[in-house]
């Protein structure tokens, strides 16, 4: 695998993200650490201890995997979290339908690669977590995958409708055969084929959760490297966390501001990317599903529901299980229930977390270091021989494909068929002159001989140039289709490759191990999360 690539700046990424990486001194006052600073991570270490629910949390993270299915893989790496000095680098995502887009695959080995480094580094046992985001309920976000198909990019759904309940509590249902047929037609059959849909039909399954099926194929693509997966959608560890979303509601007022002047400030110069609210909770309602918490006029509302807010209390309390946390509020319980020493985050993440450093400060809490996930666009080798055929860099395929088109047009056009042909039957013409003198000296008679030949000459040459046109015009189609090929392959639906292609359709082409074999690759050439790669299969 060959590895190269381009800054961010030469793609769509936002003015925010590209000074978070490349001036990172100019947001000091939105993120605590620097996080591609090693002292930063350093500083970070030794302040962090065991977390603040951490001995608690373990026998309930256990029993979370037993749940799960997937306790047998996690026993050393629960164990290693046990230890006393213990840290862990996180990140998360929704439950992607066949594990999500590419970046999940991304960001999980970003999040091993960075706790094997700072292992090493500090001399203190570092744990990477995929942190499920098992509190979700936008079931829209995460019913399809993507496929590079026979012709095209396909966005495939799976055709079912939430219910407004967390994502990780839905079942599969009947739709998983035609979602699964949908996908394989989509697929070529190679040496790979057969025991690909074995993994994901073992997990994908009518009447297994969104959790179960994600967390098991994450699961079986990283275990073996450490990975342990967490989350908090159980009524275990919600007890955990009762205190903590009873002061989110006790101290809303000042928690809404630690947001919003925050929130404020970063917009002054960059963008928001999540709207403030008077809540950072939702209500679990048997009749609603997950309902915004929002403050009323004498208390607290959720839906058809009302609270005083001493109810509300009351009930956070004694039923912990009825409740679930926001956006914001999310990283703040996973830092009481883990030792964090960073999160890794994708852009959009990012963003949000640059308006919530005041708020950790409202739970006795440090922000900790956000590191920038891997981002790479997978180069498969017919895409690859094509590119080298054309004028555009990689980063250019960015472009709307109308654009591209034209600019090839244009560049194609440099040399000016019209020209050369006139200049070329002037010439003709300017020779023929002196033979044509010569022959009437000789034979007069012969003058209309000569002129028919030398207009056979000319309508040749306008033969010929015609043929040079639809040669041209040949040539350019196939460039022009093969702009669009590479565009569908690097850039489909209209952004990175990352953000909408499945692990799925490279699993299948290159096999399961791909991943495994890829982490080695960017472990062997260093982690180097400055940058765009582009990798070549």
């Amino acid at each position: 695998m060959d590895i190269s690539g381009c800054s961010f700046s030469e793609l769509s990424y936002s003015t925010l993200f590209n000074t978070y990486i490349n001036n990172f001194d100019e947001l000091r006052s939105f993120y605590k650490y620097d996080p591609l600073n090693e002292d930063h991570i350093k500083e970070r270490a030794k302040e962090v201890s065991a977390a603040a629910y951490l001995k608690e949390y373990l026998p309930a993270l256990q029993a979370y995997h037993n749940e799960l299915g997937i306790a047998d893989g996690q026993q050393d790496a629960l164990q290693k979290l046990g230890q006393e000095n213990a840290l862990a680098v996180v990140t998360g995502q929704q439950l992607g339908m066949y594990g999500g887009p590419m970046f999940t695959i991304y960001k999980t080995m970003t999040t091993i690669l960075l706790a094997r480094r700072y292992e090493k580094i500090l001399e203190r046992p570092v744990v990477p977590v995929f942190w499920l985001a098992d509190e979700d309920h936008d079931f829209e976000e995460i019913a399809w995958t993507g496929i590079l198909g026979r012709d095209d990019f396909n966005k495939i759904n799976f055709e079912a409708d939430g219910n407004n309940i967390p994502v990780s509590e839905e079942k599969i249902g009947d739709q998983i055969g035609a979602f699964r047929s949908n996908v394989k037609e989509e697929l070529f059959d190679t040496d790979f084929t057969d025991t690909l849909w074995t993994q994901l039909d073992s997990h994908y399954q009518k009447g297994n959760s969104h959790a179960r099926a994600f967390a098991g194929l994450i699961n079986d693509w990283f275990a073996e490297e450490g990975l342990l997966i967490a989350g908090s959608n159980t009524q275990k560890i919600k007890e955990l966390l009762a205190e903590d979303f009873k002061h989110s509601v006790s101290d809303a007022e000042n928690i809404f501001d630690a947001i919003e002047s925050q929130s404020s400030a970063l917009e002054e110069v960059f963008h928001r990317q999540v709207m403030n609210g008077d809540s950072n909770l939702f209500y679990l309602s048997d009749d609603e599903g997950r309902v915004k918490i929002h403050q009323a006029e004498e208390g607290w509302k959720a839906g058809d529901r009302n609270w005083s807010e001493k109810e509300l209390l009351a009930e956070i309390q004694d039923q912990p299980n009825r409740f679930s946390p926001n956006v914001f509020l999310r990283p703040i319980i996973q830092d009481k229930l883990l030792p964090t020493l960073g999160y890794v985050a994708g852009p959009g993440e990012i963003a949000y977390y640059g308006q919530m450093m005041k708020l950790y400060e409202e739970f006795e809490l440090n922000m900790p270091p956000i590191f920038p996930r891997y981002t790479a666009t997978l180069l498969e080798s017919g895409i690859s021989r094509i590119i080298e055929k054309l004028p555009f860099k990689f980063c250019e395929y960015d472009k709307r494909i109308e654009d591209l088109e034209s600019e090839f047009v244009e560049q194609s056009d440099s040399v000016d068929i019209e020209a050369v042909f006139s200049e070329w039957k002037q010439k003709l013409d300017e020779i023929a002159e002196k033979p044509l003198e010569v022959i009437n000296e000789i034979d007069p008679t012969l003058d209309g001989t000569v002129g028919k030949t030398v207009a056979g000459f000319g309508n040749d040459l306008d033969r010929l140039k015609g043929k040079v046109y639809r040669s041209i015009k040949q040539q350019e189609d196939t460039q022009l289709k093969r702009i669009e090929k590479i565009k569908v392959n690097l850039f489909p639906d209209g952004g990175l490759q990352e953000r909408s292609v499945s692990p799925v359709y490279f699993m299948n082409k290159y096999g399961l191990d791909i991943w495994t074999n890829l982490l080695k690759e960017i472990e062997e050439k260093g982690l180097d999360l400055t940058r765009h790669h582009v990798i070549e299969l």
